[in-house]
């Protein structure tokens, strides 16, 4: 088994509550993709996590880059 590094977090805690907070808003069906809100209803649960880490990364939390 690989040697597991530090227990350090890869993503911050606020980082965390940014992705809780878009679930919630994608249950309602108040998340949109697009620019600014202005395309479709988001629907799919793993869309809704890459829309709410990007919104972290532009707040300057502690997320990992993109990768791809």
């Amino acid at each position: 088994m690989a040697a597991r590094k530090s227990g350090r977090r890869k993503y911050s805690r606020s980082a965390s509550k940014d992705v809780a907070s878009a679930m919630r808003r994608r249950k309602r069906g108040t998340l949109r993709s697009g620019k600014g809100g202005k395309g479709g209803k988001v629907k799919s649960r793993e869309q809704a996590i890459a829309i709410a880490l990007s919104e972290a990364r532009k707040k300057g939390k502690k997320v990992p880059r993109k990768r791809g």
